[in-house]
């Protein structure tokens, strides 16, 4: 850690990335899948949360920052889940939606996994992405991955079918 690409650099957020991540989780279109965007304490809540994981996990979601200004366009990174009844690392990835459609989210996610299976030596990546999120799933299958199972989440009161994509280390 940090985790470094050619054009990005992921490292821990902290507090002073609070702009940054609100300008991501309060925005209603990148929030589609997590039904609507975030008030400032889910914000609030969702930063600490990661603060926690990586004291705790070693890892958590990312700052992605861009080399060439160093601005946080988004957050990527892994986090220990629940998928499918098991225990699980997954990659997760959420971007400021000016920086959609430039490859940043496969960059770092490529990274992520990379790291999962070099670093931390797990056998089995996973990704959850609710089943209305086409371009989740684009850069999931990108990476490698195919669909293992569905499953619902609930979440802001409401039932999300979700499908759990995987990768394994020595596929």
């Amino acid at each position: 850690m940090p985790v470094e690409t050619p054009r990005l650099i992921l490292r821990e957020m902290t507090q002073h990335d609070r702009p940054q991540l609100s300008a991501i989780l309060q925005d209603e279109e990148t929030m589609a899948a997590y039904e609507g965007a975030f008030d400032d304490t889910m914000v609030d809540v969702w930063l600490e949360r990661m603060l926690t994981r990586y004291q705790e996990d070693g890892f958590g979601l990312w700052a992605v920052v861009l080399r060439e200004t160093g601005e946080m366009i988004g957050q990527c990174g892994l986090t220990r889940q629940h998928i499918m009844n098991e225990d699980v690392i997954e990659v997760g990835y959420l971007f400021n939606r000016s920086f959609w459609h430039q490859g940043f989210a496969i960059e770092a996610a490529s990274a992520c996994r990379d790291y999962a299976f070099e670093s931390l030596t797990i056998d089995r990546l996973y990704a959850q992405i609710r089943d209305t999120n086409i371009a989740s799933m684009n850069v999931a299958i990108r990476l490698g991955m195919t669909v293992r199972g569905r499953f619902v989440k609930h979440y802001r009161g409401v039932d999300m079918p979700h499908l759990a994509f995987a990768l394994d280390r020595f596929a």
